[in-house]
């Protein structure tokens, strides 16, 4: 185990990995910029190494535009600096999460309007296959002004490996190794595996989001997706498997299944249970907030939650199980089914108890392709306790 999952796993909260992650990163680069540069000139990013300053910030708030919701914080911001020029790149950095909505393009237009420089790059860096179109993050305005690459953590693994061998770079290696950042373009023992028994983990998990369960969902939220593609999407984007439906415009919603299905350390177990979430951006947000709080603060022992002090993001409450609790029974299917009946159960308490906002749920097959983008964008059910 690596010197930084020791102090990661120290954290009193819950693991904030990417932001943990980017200060190593931003650190090591501050104080090797030569790996910085040659990094960058590996990629054709930069085509020229003669810098007479370097600056590395992490974390910089930018004020929202005009056309901006919010505001934006690039994970890293370098600039760089010589007699005549000044270059400024944005980097995002994403591991566990995607993209949240219309981020690399709010970044990409910010950028634009930054004064005095010469090349302005926008890099998308990510543990995970998440390609994007360029076109769509740079219209034809900003394509001449912003730059966009798309880079993955394990091609920086193996170019960090080949070029310094000092104690910090090892420790970030392993680190990066124990995070599932160094994966390669070839099949390993465990993706065989993972492919010979996907479909049996898959009908199981379908089989426990019956109709039954759907039925009883749709009785008590509204109504219900159906569609099995709908829940491989969810699977996809967001590494759950899921079926949910929205509330007033796809301000709030609620997925009841399984979470955190591609969890950062392999030992970990997926959740299981229910889930109550809303925009930052909902006119009624703050009563919602207010109710979600006075649950937490009513009932700690039994929802869990995620982002309820944090204004500017998606905001959540859960009930929820680890997988490994349901290892132990006898029968899997019927002990999950409990489960997610006592799920809909308890958030239906609450409802009654605590909340006062139209619950009437609409399906995803009832809403637009806009729509869908809407709920892959919000945030995984990570807990902040």
């Amino acid at each position: 185990m690596s010197l930084f999952t020791n102090l990661l796993n120290l954290h009193s909260a819950s693991k904030p990995l990417e932001d943990f992650f980017t200060e190593i990163v931003a650190y090591f680069l501050s104080i090797n910029s030569n790996v910085l540069v040659d990094w960058l000139k590996h990629h054709l990013i930069i085509s020229e190494d003669e810098y007479s300053e370097i600056g590395i910030l992490t974390q910089q708030n930018y004020k929202p535009l005009a056309s901006h919701i919010r505001g934006s914080r690039p994970d890293i911001v370098v600039k760089l600096l010589n007699d005549l020029n000044t270059d400024i790149i944005f980097i995002e950095s994403k591991i566990a999460s995607i993209e949240g909505e219309n981020q690399l393009k709010n970044y990409a237009e910010i950028l634009s309007k930054i004064p005095n420089t010469r090349d302005r790059i926008l890099i998308y860096i990510t543990r995970n296959y998440d390609p994007k179109k360029e076109s769509e993050i740079l219209d034809l305005n900003l394509s001449p002004r912003v730059k966009f690459y798309q880079l993955r953590w394990y091609q920086f693994h193996a170019f960090l490996k080949k070029r310094t061998t000092d104690i910090l770079a090892k420790e970030i290696l392993i680190f990066m190794e124990n995070n599932r950042m160094s994966q390669n373009n070839q099949f390993s023992s465990i993706d065989l595996l993972t492919m010979v028994n996907f479909n049996k983990t898959l009908n199981l998990m379908e089989a426990t989001l019956s109709e039954e369960i759907r039925d009883k969902f749709a009785e008590n939220f509204g109504n219900v997706t159906r569609k099995q593609t709908t829940s491989l999407t969810q699977f996809r984007a967001k590494s759950r498997y899921i079926v949910y439906t929205h509330f007033s415009g796809w301000n709030a919603w609620c997925g009841l299944g399984y979470f955190d299905l591609n969890p950062d350390i392999l030992t970990d177990y997926p959740s299981l249970g229910i889930l109550l979430e809303v925009s930052p951006s909902f006119v009624n947000r703050q009563q919602i907030i207010e109710s979600m709080r006075k649950v937490i603060n009513e009932q700690p022992i039994i929802w869990g939650h995620s982002n309820l002090y944090k204004s500017q993001e998606w905001s959540s409450i859960f009930y929820r199980k680890s997988l490994q609790y349901f290892l132990s029974t006898e029968d899997h299917l019927f002990a999950i089914k409990s489960f997610f009946l006592e799920s809909i159960n308890e958030l239906k308490k609450i409802q009654n108890s605590y909340f006062d906002f139209p619950w009437k749920g609409v399906s995803t097959e009832e809403g637009t392709e806009a729509d869908k983008e809407d709920l892959d964008t919000s945030p995984s059910s990570v807990a902040e306790v």
